[in-house]
């Protein structure tokens, strides 16, 4: 069976690739398939992870956001270790039948929540020293810096030059998206010394299955809102959950995002708060539990009484004021939904391919329709 590398360029929107700034990328599409597919939503990175390495929605694996709330505990965290996911990934899919496996991340969560039955983990954010020296690698960059992601791709290269596991899955993080746009000198090398490791892994193989894609886009922003402080401000009586919310502050600084989760008290009136969340011109969407986890295959019992998608221009945020009128570029939205997907000995031919879900998804059932045979 071929080896296969699954790549998830975090937040990787369309505008980053040209055949000017990514050559190996768009030359591998030519070999293969260049394609626009969609993420899950929200369009965040645990959810997007989860989903990709299940090949399922999130009502299948659990996974509604970088951070959880329990409104019966009042319990509320961080979603950076094992214990979420309700689904085996193909990583523990491959594990399972004796393949080797290999997880490269520059966060360190994504190794946590998805790395359990994987036999080599390569973290930038909390390397092996052992690990480091056996694959003749630096000590990595700091997480959010422009060099992190070149590096997890030098250990990416020099991994599969060594020992050539069966399937690696291999993610960066989107610092540089959140801070340089794709026109941007630092997004094109950036984007360049990717495109450089990318082309050096290929060559390796021409006969390695291989896709790129994202597990979101990116897009400018110039209206912050915390909706916590609105719904306050008016009477409500509410928690608001922004599911993009994680540690990587240099990321998003205000916790925003495009998609947000509000679970109410008693005491609400829900047409009153519905009505009002309808008069908002920011917000584009209104979605009651059961339509949202209907409309995009989210686990109703893990979201919030109501969700609300922002306008292309608006990001909900943990901002000291209700509004906050600032440029920044974040996601979460259905208008970072879009992504890319370039592939070259795929398990079938592009059409089949809408969501990044996809990718997975015809891999397991390859697999599974072989072993019946």
């Amino acid at each position: 069976m071929k080896k296969t590398l699954l790549v998830v360029i975090d937040g990787c929107a369309l505008d980053y690739l040209s055949d000017e700034t990514t050559p190996n990328i768009m030359k591998i599409g030519r070999d293969g398939f260049f394609k626009t597919v969609k993420s899950a939503i929200p369009s965040v990175t645990n959810v997007n992870h989860a989903t990709i390495l299940t090949g399922s929605f999130p009502n299948e694996h659990g996974v509604t956001g970088n951070y959880y709330y329990n409104p019966q505990t009042g319990e509320q965290a961080f979603i950076e270790g094992p214990g979420h996911l309700k689904k085996e990934t193909i990583l523990d899919i491959y594990a399972k039948q004796g393949r080797t496996t290999a997880l490269l991340s520059v966060k360190g969560k994504v190794v946590h929540v998805f790395g359990a039955s994987v036999k080599t983990k390569i973290s930038a954010q909390e390397p092996d020293k052992n690990l480091l020296n056996r694959l003749n690698l630096k000590n990595p960059p700091a997480v959010s810096s422009l060099e992190a992601n070149d590096w997890i791709f030098n250990a990416c290269f020099n991994l599969i030059q060594k020992d050539d596991p069966d399937f690696v899955y291999c993610t960066t993080n989107d610092y540089m998206m959140h801070n340089f746009a794709p026109e941007t000198k630092q997004a094109k090398t950036h984007m360049a010394e990717i495109d450089h490791w990318i082309g050096k892994i290929y060559d390796l193989d021409h006969e390695r299955e291989i896709y790129i894609t994202a597990d979101h886009g990116m897009n400018p922003k110039n209206h912050l809102v915390n909706m916590q402080k609105k719904l306050d401000a008016k009477g409500f009586n509410t928690i608001c959950l922004p599911p993009i919310k994680d540690r990587y502050l240099e990321n998003h600084i205000y916790q925003e995002g495009g998609t947000l989760y509000i679970y109410t008290k008693e005491s609400v009136r829900n047409a009153d708060l519905v009505r009002y969340l309808n008069s908002l011109p920011f917000v584009e969407r209104v979605y009651e539990k059961a339509e949202a986890a209907k409309v995009f295959s989210l686990p109703i019992e893990n979201i919030g009484d109501y969700v609300i998608l922002a306008d292309s221009t608006t990001a909900f945020a943990e901002t000291e004021n209700e509004d906050k009128f600032v440029e920044v570029r974040t996601h979460g939205s259905l208008h970072e939904q879009e992504i890319p997907l370039i592939s070259v000995n795929a398990r079938l031919s592009a059409d089949a391919y809408t969501y990044s879900r996809d990718i997975v998804k015809y891999i397991i059932e390859d697999m599974e329709s072989i072993k019946a045979l």
